[in-house]
């Protein structure tokens, strides 16, 4: 019990920015940049999910993600109502409210556990779960090892001795969502931004960056955010809306862009930037992947 408890704050530690501390150096220059102005044009306060709640600035188009992808499942996505806070694991708002336009509309569960890789895996895993792709359900721990969720519905679970594990049938067969997300909390123990960055594939045109995609440092402390939005111009240009979780475990929401203030919440991005800044995080280097 004691090596569980070990190996598991280990790999929770690794798994994103566990705290929320102004001392790592990857945290955005604009968490500390008050709120000067607000763009209301780009934003429909009665909009009830994303592609619905954000306009895209003059001269742009949403790009409407195929029916059925997963593009289409975050666009779709049901949102909170408008100016809804950012909210804990255990319900308290965080200190920082300035920094995010819109809500998703999902439980964080009651434990800190759905930080920010586990935030993208939440999404993932509700995709393939509501369209039935049950055999795509599976997410490697960060130390290499794979737990499906067709091995955990049949009663397979997680055994931990020192920094090896195996797994065992112990349990009946369980296919509710309620067993669902326990498998799921179970992957957010143990799962983080450098698995999820090994089960993703690199995006090295920016032409090529679609709805669903992320961009993520992998590593101890880590950090992803998931592109929700795309919006092009005739001249092939795109903007971008982020999304992210973040530490300790809070609700799953779309930022804002600090720093160009006149597109917010809609960024410009580049695969070929050394560096990525967002709202709450320096991504350096830009590491952009997709599912």
């Amino acid at each position: 019990m004691k090596n569980l408890r070990l190996l598991l704050l280990f790999l929770i530690f690794i798994n994103c920015n566990k705290k929320e501390s102004n001392s790592v150096s990857n945290i955005s220059k604009s968490s500390q940049i008050k709120e000067t102005s607000e763009v209301k044009n780009l934003i429909n306060k009665n909009g009830l999910t994303i592609k619905d709640r954000f306009f895209p600035p003059e001269n742009f188009k949403l790009n409407t993600e195929k029916e059925g992808s997963f593009g289409a499942f975050i666009e779709n996505f049901k949102l909170k109502p408008y100016g809804s806070k950012i909210l804990k694991y255990d319900g308290a708002p965080i200190s920082t409210q300035n920094l995010h336009e819109a809500i998703f509309d999902i439980d964080t569960g009651t434990k800190d556990l759905q930080q920010c890789a586990d935030a993208v895996i939440r999404l993932r895993a509700e995709y393939l779960y509501k369209t039935k792709q049950f055999n795509d359900i599976k997410f490697h721990f960060t130390n290499g090892d794979l737990m499906t969720w067709n091995d955990y519905k049949n009663g397979a679970r997680a055994f931990v001795n020192g920094n090896k594990v195996s797994f065992k049938t112990t349990e009946k067969f369980d296919d509710s969502y309620q067993n669902f997300r326990k498998y799921l909390d179970l992957i957010f123990n143990y799962a983080g931004t450098i698995s999820l960055n090994k089960e993703t594939f690199p995006v090295l045109k920016t032409s090529s960056l679609k709805t669903g995609d992320i961009l993520i440092t992998a590593g101890s402390p880590g950090h992803v955010v998931f592109i929700a939005a795309v919006a092009e111009n005739d001249k092939k240009e795109k903007l971008f809306l982020l999304g992210e979780g973040y530490t300790p475990a809070q609700s799953i929401h779309i930022v804002k862009n600090s720093f160009q203030p006149e597109i917010s919440p809609w960024y410009k991005l580049d695969t070929k930037n050394t560096e990525t800044e967002t709202a709450r995080y320096l991504f350096k280097p830009t590491n952009f992947r997709s599912f």
